[in-house]
């Protein structure tokens, strides 16, 4: 102790940060992401080009993959990352929403703080706002079914609006709804589950984009073994072997002595046979197309082909897992145990020219299903890649939970409204954090109207006035700028994307506006 004053030694290679710079400093890496990113925010945002350092160009506006690709150092601002990878990971969609309104929260705490508003009376009206957002939005859900396809379709729309790829969201979107569909599994009395793996996404580079389809069984990267075997094959029955179809080796070391040519010939012929074998017993099964996930030999190849059959060798063993699924096979270890019970089965099993993919579709009620996407250039299909993968998130999303709410800035603009009426009930100092936490949430109308090209300012009014009307469903038209009701333009998302993004930008906006004192190494990781 010196004069009172605590001595607290570090090393050489720390950096200390204390009181206000150190909130200064997260303050300023998150609203440096929320930058980066908000421009790409709704349907007229734009894309941003990301060059590695090994010249890989990547163009996108879906904020994950942006953050992904950026190098971030500060500490405060991979925290901002990692919650657009978290709500990645656990919805598929709004990403860049999470991101901006932890930069907005972050603005509005440094206000407050700047006011000498303790830290941690900031973070409880962060929470008691974010309660309150969470129960405001159950109150503005609205239902969905099932077999309501027509609003299962808006909600892919949405998702996939603003991607270079809007050309086709009208054809795709109804093969992610049928895709997600064919998979779910009923759980209970209109409740479904879907597990994501069920719906596979494979590209193919040189077709037009409009010849996307939903294939109901499996895509597989290989071609027919040997050229003699036909290049497609109807009512398809299809064999799946763990196993090579090969002469398999002895697990100890061994010689054969051969001294006549008589002996060599009998021992190839045996050989032959035990192969012909293998073939034989794949044929009496009644299988015409074969899966392997090893080798197959040529003298199998050979039979094969003779009889008629189809068969790949080398499949990967995600893929084997994914055919016995889709295809309602099994997979065995040998010809043996192979009987009608254990084949899949499909409409046709044929091989793409020039594309070294073969395709096996036409499985009446299969389990798992694949999206084949086709592009005139790998990075148009990258992004197609992951539009597909956002849309089919979030109408798993939807058809889970059964409950949808509207986009457009309303929903935002509502929340910010009520929970203002709401911190006025609170009192106290209190209050002042759940007025900030309120108006956190017009970034995201703001947002919107200043990517479209309009003036913020009348259109955010524009917003409030609509919604202290009554109309609770009012949002922006990004096209026209007029304030319409989203439910009725078919803007419409899945409640838990909204949920999980105020949920994660509140719990970090919490996180890091209690933080005083940063210790950081050279190094950029957290120091002692």
């Amino acid at each position: 102790m010196l004069a009172g004053q605590p001595i607290i030694i570090l090393r050489e290679n720390v950096e200390r940060t204390r009181g206000f710079e150190a909130q200064r400093s997260n303050i300023m890496a998150a609203k440096a992401i929320a930058a980066a990113v908000r421009t790409t925010l709704g349907p007229r945002g734009m894309d941003k080009m990301l060059v590695s350092s090994s010249g890989d160009v990547v163009i996108t506006n879906d904020g994950a993959t942006i953050l992904h690709e950026m190098s971030v150092q500060h500490p405060g601002g991979k925290l901002v990352v990692e919650v657009a990878e978290a709500q990645d990971g656990e919805v598929g969609d709004g990403t860049t929403t999470a991101t901006v309104l932890v930069g907005s929260m972050m603005e509005e705490a440094e206000k407050l703080l700047a006011q000498e508003v303790h830290p941690t009376i900031i973070a409880n009206g962060y929470q008691l706002g974010m309660e309150k957002a969470l129960a405001i939005l159950e109150d503005l859900a609205i239902t969905i079914g099932f077999e309501d396809r027509e609003n299962l379709i808006k909600i892919a729309d949405t998702a996939m609006t603003g991607k270079s790829i809007e050309a086709v969201k009208e054809k795709i979107s109804g093969i992610v709804v049928d895709a997600v569909r064919q998979v779910a599994t009923e759980t209970g009395q209109g409740t479904y589950a879907v597990d994501e793996d069920d719906v596979k996404i494979k590209m193919q580079v040189g077709d037009s984009m409009h010849d996307a389809e939903l294939i109901r069984g499996i895509v597989i990267d290989k071609k027919r073994v040997f050229e003699q075997m036909p290049d497609k094959v109807t009512d398809a029955k299809v064999a799946l072997l763990a196993q090579p179809l090969e002469v398999t080796k002895t697990q100890v070391k061994s010689k054969i002595k051969i001294t006549s040519s008589d002996q060599m010939k009998a021992f190839a012929e045996q050989e032959r046979e035990s192969l012909r074998k293998l073939a034989d017993l794949i044929v009496a099964s009644g299988a015409n197309v074969v899966l392997c996930q090893k080798g197959i030999a040529d003298a199998v190849q050979y039979y094969l082909a003779r009889n008629g059959i189809y068969a790949i060798e080398d499949v990967k063993e995600e893929d084997m897992k994914f055919a016995a699924k889709a295809l309602c096979g099994s997979i065995v270890n040998k010809p043996e145990e192979l009987s009608e019970a254990t084949l899949g089965h499909a409409e046709a099993a044929e091989e793409i020219p020039d594309a070294d993919l073969t395709i096996i579709s036409g499985c009446e009620n299969p389990k798992a299903v694949t999206i084949l996407l086709r592009g005139t250039s790998q990075l148009l299909l990258d992004e197609l890649e992951r539009a597909v993968y956002d849309a089919a998130r979030v109408v798993q999303d939807a058809v889970e939970d059964g409950k949808f709410v509207v986009g457009g800035g309303s929903v935002e603009t509502e929340l910010q409204m009520r929970i203002r009426d709401y911190a006025a009930t609170v009192g106290g100092r209190v209050q002042l954090g759940i007025e900030a936490f309120a108006n956190a949430f017009e970034v995201i109308p703001r947002t919107l109207a200043e990517n479209s090209g309009f003036d913020t300012i009348d259109k955010v009014v524009a917003l409030r006035k609509a919604h202290a009307d009554g109309a609770r469903y009012a949002g922006l038209n990004v096209y026209t700028g007029e304030v319409v009701d989203m439910h009725e333009a078919g803007v419409i998302e899945p409640q838990r994307v909204k949920t999980q993004a105020i949920k994660s930008a509140t719990e970090t906006a919490m996180l890091l506006v209690r933080v005083d004192d940063m210790m950081v190494t050279q190094s950029g990781r957290p120091g002692a």
